[in-house]
């Protein structure tokens, strides 16, 4: 297999012509909706390449958050061959199997009100499974050997603000080089799901810092804006080319939203105390809202950015806003609901490019647009040859 090393932080202003990212938003296990994505596109890169590229081969930087998060440190970190320790098509199969120990089924006895009140006495699950099953695959790699530049948002609940992780930044400051395993289980500390995360990191003088971390939803459920100049810092050292977005090509992936089928309303949220805000049929009325706005205004932004410099093909964002009943649940990981996600992922394919319309709030299908498995096949064609381009000019350097 090709040495993935040679690929680290390739300098897009030096190499190529692109500054590549993706994005993968926050959503529990409905992470494997982006999984689906990720696998076919990954196979489109291995049908033009060859089987042994990986899709770390391809982006200047991955953002994720949450579940978001942990995939992008799964594409990621590397192996003992510098080679990420899973490709695309792992994924499903890690949620699979995975899945049902970190969100484990209740059994079934406590009424809907006992619900609310188990809610009150601390987080949903405990998280145990999780953190071990981070800490057991990840083992002590930290921020700087990810195989290209990863971005991973958190929320400090001691600062009261975003605490933003950066592979980049990571190399330079000791401080920031945390462990990838206590990132993930950082940034996945979703509010009345997992309990919050302390840890603290040391730098070459001795000097601590300490780090009071809860889910990265809380600030960021859709990073694409952290992996562009103005409020990330993966390419400070290529000011020039950072602020040309026109210069971009952005996968942007989402992990589904309940939306269309409204199950809440203005009557029913004015009567809600705390406990109904907390939960509501399986569901959190309160991170359902927070998260779901921090997704939009971003999606909404970058739409908008990239419309106002006439490159809207550069930007790819893939939503489906039709969940619902158990299809919406971040943490309901039955047999049955992980298969019904896969099947959404690969429906995702079928559906035509959409763009957000903000004042309905839901996806509209792009005139012309074709499908998003056309997107992505065009994706990987420009992904490929920007690699290319890089390759032939560092031979001729």
């Amino acid at each position: 297999m090709e040495s993935h090393s040679a690929n680290q932080y390739n300098t897009p202003s030096v190499h190529g012509d692109k500054i590549t990212v993706l994005s993968i938003d926050g959503g529990g296990i409905r992470g494997i909706i982006p999984g689906t994505i990720l696998s076919f596109l990954e196979s489109k890169l291995q049908e033009l390449d060859g089987k042994e590229v990986r899709l770390a081969d391809y982006f200047d930087v991955i953002a994720g958050t949450s579940t978001g998060g942990l995939i992008t440190s799964m594409l990621t970190a590397p192996d003992q061959q510098k080679s990420p320790l899973f490709s695309a098509k792992d994924i499903i199969p890690f949620y699979n199997k995975h899945g049902p120990k970190i969100f484990p089924k209740s059994n079934g006895l406590l009424k809907p009100m006992a619900k609310k009140i188990f809610t009150l006495m601390g987080p949903k699950y405990n998280g145990k499974y999780l953190r071990k099953l981070l800490r057991d695959i990840l083992g002590d790699r930290r921020l700087h050997d990810a195989l290209t530049r990863i971005i991973i948002p958190t929320f400090d609940i001691n600062l009261l603000q975003p605490t933003i992780f950066s592979s980049f930044e990571a190399k330079f400051d000791a401080s920031k080089d945390a462990l990838l395993s206590d990132v993930c289980i950082g940034t996945s500390a979703a509010p009345v799901y997992f309990p919050s995360y302390y840890f603290k990191t040391e730098d070459s003088e001795g000097n601590t810092r300490e780090f009071h971390l809860v889910d990265g939803g809380v600030a960021a459920n859709n990073p694409a804006l952290l992996a562009m100049k103005p409020t990330g810092s993966a390419f400070t050292d290529m000011p020039s080319q950072a602020f040309n977005y026109g210069k971009y090509l952005v996968i942007s992936l989402g992990t589904g939203t309940s939306k269309k089928e409204k199950k809440y309303n203005a009557k029913m949220a004015g009567k809600w105390g705390v406990m109904d805000w907390l939960y509501m049929d399986g569901n959190s009325p309160l991170v359902d809202a927070f998260t779901y706005a921090s997704t939009d205004m971003v999606d909404l932004h970058m739409a908008l950015m990239f419309r106002s410099i006439q490159c809207e093909d550069n930007y790819l964002r893939i939503q489906d806003d039709t969940l619902c009943g158990e299809e919406s649940n971040m943490d309901k990981a039955s047999q049955e609901n992980m298969h019904n996600l896969v099947k959404i992922g690969e429906r995702l394919l079928q559906n035509p490019v959409s763009r957000l319309n903000i004042d309905t709030g839901l996806f509209e299908p792009v005139a012309n647009g074709g499908t998003n498995e056309e997107a992505l096949t065009r994706f990987a064609k420009m992904l490929c040859e920007e690699r290319r381009l890089r390759k032939n000019r560092s031979e001729h350097a």
